[in-house]
């Protein structure tokens, strides 16, 4: 047994959960009994085959989908006794989202789409900017500001996002395939700022992948295989 520091705080506990999905009249097991947990400020990569439970296991820690048994305990709160509108708060300020195919609404510039979630703060007009500047200049796109998705590269359109998912200064990100549509280049800058977002900012990221170079950016990997939690590499 191992122990854990002050400095070593667990953010997030995960303890006997299990999904399961219906098909037609039966009940496909999809994650059971999983437990394990996420010290603040680490950096893990979720891997295993396609059908393995990385994406559900990653919904259910952000708060998109809930479980059907079990608990998640983040920072001290149990995700999984929210109702709905409770659950879209808690997500709204302690999630921010990487995805594969960045999600940028393409009538809007970078500097809207990041400034999205603040939207549904109580920041006024001059603090929004604030945040929303703060967030475009860490990811390296200031001079981006009132270019629309469009007119950026992938892995510009993929920054963009990553500072729209630190804008509220989340507690956790959660990325799934976050390098998936970029070519190998952009790929490494995206990795490589996730690195320092985490080694500087202090965030916790959760990451699925299926590339074992943007596991290998990641402190733990953990592989999943028929809904069950395997190994953990250091």
């Amino acid at each position: 047994m191992s122990l854990t520091s002050a400095a070593q705080q667990v953010l997030i506990s995960v303890n006997a959960v299990s999904k399961a999905y219906q098909r037609g009249n039966q009940s496909v097991p999809v994650l059971e009994g999983i437990s394990f947990e996420i010290i603040k400020g680490e950096y893990l990569a979720l891997m295993g085959p396609s059908g393995s439970g990385k994406s559900t296991l990653l919904n259910l820690i952000a708060g998109i989908d809930t479980v059907d048994s079990g608990s998640i305990v983040i920072d001290g709160i149990d995700i999984a006794t929210l109702n709905e509108s409770d659950l879209a708060r808690w997500r709204s300020a302690h999630v921010g989202f990487i995805f594969q195919f960045y999600n940028l609404i393409p009538v809007l510039t970078a500097y809207e789409n990041v400034e999205l979630p603040l939207l549904l703060t109580s920041l006024s007009r001059q603090e929004r900017r604030k945040h929303v500047e703060t967030a475009l200049d860490i990811v390296s796109l200031s001079d981006r500001i009132e270019h629309y998705p469009s007119q950026l590269s992938g892995g510009q359109q993929q920054r963009v996002a990553i500072a729209r998912a630190i804008v509220t200064d989340p507690t956790i990100l959660v990325a799934d395939e976050p390098t998936g549509d970029l070519d190998r280049v952009s790929a490494e800058e995206i990795l490589s700022l996730m690195a320092r977002l985490n080694r500087e900012q202090g965030k916790t990221i959760i990451m699925v992948t299926h590339d074992p170079r943007a596991a290998e950016k990641a402190h733990i990997i953990r592989t999943l295989e028929k809904g069950l939690l395997n190994d953990v590499y250091p």
